[in-house]
C-alpha cells in the first residue's frame, strides 16, 4: 500500500464488513482486513487466444499451424531462416514465445534458457447451491496463509494451491530429455494427497467447499524461471533474437508483454523500465541444478510474506564466487548479485549471524553503523568482484564510445563516469570508463546490468559497423575496494608506486604491483571517501586481501559490506542505476548534468532528444530528503504526499549514520524541489514529515580536499 499511491493499479485495504459483503461465503472468524484489487479477475485463455488471433489476422498477420520449428539459422546480415514442416520463413527478427517448448527453441541456437516446468494443480467443483444463489460474481480470493487462490467457476468454485518446496513436483525430465514430442493439451496425473493441507485450509475459510463435489483436478505444466519473473526482451550474444518466456502466471501477462515487446522493437528502446524481466539477468552460471533449486523455492514461497533485505538461499552459491568467498562467508551475511556472493554486512562477536526478518531496523542496523564509522574514520575493505567488466579496443573504439556515451572520452590514464542514453534521452546505463592506453578501454558497470549493458554496446557496434573488439572480462578480474582516510597509508606500505595526492590524482588509473601482485588501480570509491579500486587476477584475490589486511593492522583496518556502501553513497548524493536513473528517467531530471556534455562534437545517442527536453523544461526533479522517522527507513518506491495528494515517489533510502536520520532520494514535481520544501513519505501505512535538503549531505573527499586547499575549512 505504501507503493500504490504513485502506481496506476487501483487497490484498497478493506475491513471485515466490506469483505463479508463482497464474499458472503467466507468464515469471518480469523479475518481482520483484506487487500482489494478492483481490476483483478479471470478470463478463458482459449477464447482470448482465438480473439487475439482474429485481431492479428485483421491487421495483416499470417498465422500457420501446426508449424513446429525444426531449425533456426542466423544469417550474416542479422536476419533468420526459420524452418518448419510448412516451409522456410525469412525473418528480420524472431521472438521465442514458445512456453514450455522455449528451452528446445533456445537450444537450437546454443542457448540454455533457465526454465523449468512445475506441476500446478487446481480443483473445480460441481454446482454449489450457495454459489448459484449469489446475485453477483465473487471476487477472486487469494489466501496467503493457506497458500491458494479461489474463484467462482460458473455455479461452482475453482481453487489452486501453491505447495511447499518439499511437496511440489518439478517436471525435471523435460529439462534433461526435452518435452515429449506431440505434448500439447495433455495433463499430468493428479495427486490430491499432495495438496490436501491446502484443500483443508480452503474448506475452513470457505465452508461450503466441505459439501461440494469435486468434478475435476487439473494438473498441468507452468514454466518457471529461477525467480518466478518472466524473461522478456532481446537476448545478449545473438542478434535479433527476442524472448517472451517463463510466465509463471499464464496468459494474464500476454497483453502487457506483447505491447512492451512490440513498442521496443518499433522504437529501438524499451517503452519503460522493466530490467527485472531482462532475459540477460541470467547467464552461464545459471545451471539446470540452480534453476530447479530456485524454481522450487520460488514456487514454494509464492504466498509467503517477503521482507526488505531478505536473502533467498536455494541454489547458492553458484560457480560465481570470488577468491575471498571462503574467507568472508563465515563472517558475514552474503547478498546475491547476478550469480555472485557479495557481503551485505559483517557480524560482530556476540551478534546474530542470520538476518532477523523485519520491516523495521533489525539486526543488521548496528553492524552497518560500525562499518560506516570504519570507512569514515579509519579504513575499510570491500569485495567488489561482482562488477561487470568489459574490454574494448580497435581502430574505432574511441569513435564508438563517443557515440555511445554522453560524457567526453577520458584522457589516457584517467577514468570518468559516463552514461549511455536511449534515442529518447533516457538513461540506459551508467559506466565508469577508463582509458588504459590509446584506443584501449576498461568499462565497469553494476553486477545486475552486466549483460544488459553489453548487449546494447554490441548492438550499437554491429549496426554502425565499428571495427572494434568487445570482450566481457567480468569473470577474469577480481576487484577489491579500499576506502577511508587511512587507505593511502595502508596501500603505500605495499607498493613503490607514489600514491600521494599530487602523484595519483582522483580519477587517475595506473597499473603497478601491490605486495608483488599486479593490479590496475583506479582512484575512485562509491563511498565518496579517499579510496582505490584494485583490479587483479581472480587467483590473486586472497593473497592481495591478506596483504592489505596485514598492512592495515596499525590503522585498525576491517571489512565492510554493501549496506554500509549504500548509506555512504546516499549521503554523498551518488545516484544508482536502477533506482535514481533508468529507462524511465532522463539524466537532467536525475541531476546528472555534470556528466552530460551536450556541447561535445560527437552526436551521441539521445543528444537531440536531450536538447529538446532541456528546451521544453523539466516537470519533475530528483531531490534528497531527510525524514523524521522512528525505527523504519525508506527502501525506495514509497509514495510522496503533499497536501493530501500523492505527488511522487522515493527511489532509494537508508539511515544516515552521520545525522542519525533517515535519508531518501525522491522524484517530486519541479515546484516542490526547492531546498527546505516540506513533504511527507509514506512508510508502513504512516506518513512521516520529510524535508528537501541541499545535496550532498556529506561532501566527498576530493571536494573536502579542494576546499581545504582554498582555505575553506570552515565550509566543510
Amino acid at each position: 500500500m505504501t507503493r500504490t499511491g504513485w502506481q496506476a493499479t487501483e487497490q484498497y485495504i478493506i475491513g471485515p464488513e466490506k469483505i463479508q459483503e463482497m464474499f458472503p461465503l467466507l468464515n469471518m472468524d480469523k479475518i481482520l482486513a483484506g487487500l482489494y484489487n478492483p481490476g483483478d479477475g479471470h478470463i478463458d485463455p482459449y477464447s482470448l487466444t482465438m480473439a487475439l488471433a482474429a485481431g492479428a489476422r485483421k491487421y495483416g498477420a499470417l498465422l500457420k499451424y501446426p508449424a513446429p520449428v525444426t531449425s533456426l539459422k542466423p544469417r550474416l546480415d542479422g536476419t533468420w531462416d526459420v524452418e518448419t514442416p510448412q516451409g522456410s520463413i525469412t525473418a528480420n527478427r524472431i521472438v521465442n514465445a514458445a512456453g514450455f517448448w522455449a528451452r528446445e527453441v533456445g537450444a537450437m541456437i546454443g542457448l540454455e534458457h533457465p526454465l523449468i516446468p512445475v506441476q500446478h494443480q487446481y480443483v473445480v467443483t460441481s454446482t454449489i447451491p450457495e454459489v448459484q444463489a449469489l446475485k453477483q460474481e465473487l471476487p477472486v480470493l487469494r489466501d496467503l496463509e493457506g497458500s491458494y487462490y479461489l474463484r467462482q467457476e460458473r455455479d461452482g468454485l475453482l481453487f489452486g494451491p501453491y505447495e511447499s518446496q518439499e511437496k511440489m513436483k518439478v517436471q525435471d525430465t523435460w529439462v534433461t530429455s526435452g518435452v515429449p514430442p506431440g505434448f500439447g493439451k495433455e495433463l499430468f496425473e493428479s495427486d490430491l494427497d499432495r495438496i490436501m493441507e491446502h484443500v483443508e485450509a480452503a474448506m475452513e475459510m470457505v465452508p461450503v467447499l466441505k459439501k461440494a463435489d469435486i468434478i475435476s483436478v487439473v494438473n498441468g505444466p507452468i514454466t518457471y524461471t529461477p525467480d518466478i519473473l518472466p524473461m522478456v526482451g532481446p537476448h545478449q550474444g545473438v542478434r535479433n533474437y527476442w524472448v517472451a518466456v517463463g510466465f509463471g502466471y499464464g496468459i494474464i501477462h500476454a497483453g502487457g508483454a506483447g505491447k512492451y515487446l512490440s513498442d521496443w522493437i518499433l522504437q529501438g528502446e524499451p517503452p519503460f523500465d522493466l530490467i527485472e524481466l531482462d532475459p540477460n539477468r541470467y547467464a552461464k552460471w545459471t545451471t539446470a541444478q540452480y534453476t530447479e533449486a530456485k524454481a522450487r523455492e520460488s514456487y514454494g514461497f509464492n504466498n509467503i510474506v517477503g521482507y526488505p533485505k531478505e536473502e533467498r538461499l536455494a541454489g547458492r552459491p553458484t560457480q560465481r564466487v570470488s577468491g575471498l568467498y571462503q574467507a568472508l562467508a563465515p563472517k558475514c551475511s552474503m547478498g546475491f548479485h547476478a550469480g555472485w556472493e557479495q557481503p551485505n554486512w559483517f557480524y560482530r562477536p556476540g551478534q546474530d549471524t542470520q538476518y532477523r526478518p523485519s520491516f523495521r531496523r533489525t539486526n543488521w542496523f548496528e553492524p552497518v553503523g560500525s562499518e560506516y564509522k570504519q570507512v569514515t574514520q579509519k579504513v575499510g575493505v570491500i569485495d567488489l568482484t561482482p562488477f561487470g567488466k568489459f574490454h574494448i579496443k580497435g581502430q574505432h573504439s574511441v569513435r564508438l564510445l563517443d557515440h555511445l556515451v554522453a560524457n567526453v572520452i577520458p584522457k589516457v590514464g584517467f577514468t570518468n563516469i559516463s552514461h549511455m542514453l536511449t534515442p529518447r534521452g533516457r538513461v540506459y546505463a551508467e559506466l565508469t570508463v577508463s582509458h588504459q592506453s590509446p584506443g584501449e578501454f576498461l568499462l565497469i558497470t553494476g553486477s545486475g546490468s552486466e549483460l544488459h549493458d553489453l548487449r546494447w554496446i554490441e548492438e550499437v557496434a554491429n549496426k554502425g559497423g565499428y571495427d572494434v573488439e568487445i570482450r566481457n572480462i567480468t569473470d577474469e578480474l577480481g576487484v577489491l575496494g579500499v576506502a577511508g582516510p587511512h587507505s593511502r597509508r595502508v596501500l603505500q606500505k605495499l607498493t613503490s608506486e607514489d600514491l600521494s595526492e599530487s602523484a595519483f590524482k582522483f580519477l587517475q588509473s595506473k597499473s603497478f604491483k601491490v605486495s608483488g601482485i599486479p593490479v590496475t588501480a583506479i582512484r575512485i570509491s562509491y563511498t565518496g571517501e579517499l579510496g582505490w579500486e584494485l583490479y587483479h587476477r581472480p587467483e590473486d584475490s586472497a593473497p592481495l586481501y591478506e596483504a592489505i589486511m596485514n598492512s592495515g593492522q596499525q590503522e585498525g583496518i576491517d571489512n565492510f559490506g554493501t549496506y554500509a556502501l549504500n548509506a555512504l553513497r546516499l549521503e554523498k548524493a551518488f545516484r544508482a542505476w536502477g533506482a535514481e536513473m533508468n529507462c524511465d528517467t532522463n539524466p537532467l531530471e536525475a541531476g546528472l548534468e555534470y556528466f552530460v556534455k551536450l556541447n561535445k562534437p560527437a552526436d551521441f545517442i539521445g543528444k537531440q532528444a536531450l536538447k529538446q527536453i532541456k528546451a521544453e523544461g523539466l516537470t519533475r526533479r530528483l531531490v534528497c530528503l531527510t525524514l523524521a522517522t522512528d525505527d523504519v527507513d525508506p527502501e525506495g518506491n514509497e509514495s510522496i504526499w503533499f497536501h493530501g495528494k500523492v505527488v511522487g515517489n522515493t527511489t532509494s533510502g537508508s539511515y544516515s549514520y552521520s545525522i542519525q536520520k533517515s535519508l531518501a532520494f525522491a522524484y517530486v514535481p519541479i515546484e516542490l524541489s526547492e531546498v527546505g520544501q516540506q513533504v511527507e513519505v509514506e512508510l508502513l501505512g504512516k506518513n512521516y514529515p520529510a524535508t528537501v535538503i541541499q545535496e550532498p549531505l556529506v561532501l566527498t573527499e576530493p571536494t573536502r580536499n579542494r576546499l581545504e586547499k582554498k582555505g575553506g575549512k570552515d565550509k566543510t
